[in-house]
């Protein structure tokens, strides 16, 4: 038995690879954070990590991640699929659960390096983790939620068939700030015009949905 099934998962689309996190990648994932993923004056993120002094930014980075990856059970995981472009890491794209025997949901969250943003890669790479959690774990439904104000992020959940499901409102950076809710059932899932294709699945159904694969 495999005691870390996941290194051997890969997703693939017509530009990108997703595979989940590998500590080389993450060295090239914490180089494009320096490079800045988005505006100082914005802030698309609930958890405000991106205002870290920057001589800090890369140990934060290399850290939570590694916390995520030591944490994760049948019970309730986080795997961060490093996104590559041209064999290169650009960003990050989560995908999470709690009790998903039972619940048969899951949770998105994602970003790409600035110099990247614009060019659709942001609905590719989560398109493909909703089809691999729907065709591939057997996902009911799929829950984001981002600030009313994140347009790129909102823009990605209309295209892929996400609803409003209520909203809620937190402090940012010192005020105020409203988020809203999204939810995606598994049938109303806008799917892209190409094929998912998905290697080294097989071994880690148990790890992600709490059942052995069928004979």
């Amino acid at each position: 038995m495999d005691p870390w099934p996941l290194w051997q998962l890969a997703l693939r689309t017509p530009r990108l690879e997703l595979r989940p996190d590998d500590d080389a990648g993450l060295l090239e994932l914490v180089e494009e954070t320096l490079l800045g993923i988005h505006p100082p004056d914005r802030m698309p993120f609930g958890v405000e990590w991106t205002d870290a002094p920057r001589e800090s930014l890369g140990p934060t980075t290399l850290r939570h991640y590694w916390s995520e990856r030591a944490a994760v059970t049948a019970q309730r995981w986080s795997v961060h699929f490093l996104v590559r472009l041209d064999g290169r890491v650009i960003g990050v794209q989560s995908l999470s659960a709690e009790s998903f025997g039972v619940l048969g949901e899951v949770g998105t969250g994602s970003w790409i390096g600035l110099r990247h943003q614009g060019r659709g890669i942001g609905t590719e790479m989560r398109a493909a983790v909703l089809a691999f959690a729907f065709d591939h774990l057997g996902a009911r439904a799929a829950r984001s939620s981002a600030f009313d104000d994140n347009r790129a992020s909102h823009g990605v959940s209309r295209r892929l068939g996400y609803r409003p499901d209520g909203t809620f409102t937190q402090v940012r950076r010192g005020v105020p700030a409203t988020q809203t809710r999204l939810v995606l059932a598994r049938a109303d899932f806008a799917r892209p015009g190409w094929q998912l294709a998905v290697t080294g699945v097989t071994s880690c159904l148990p790890l992600l949905t709490g059942r052995e694969p069928a004979e």
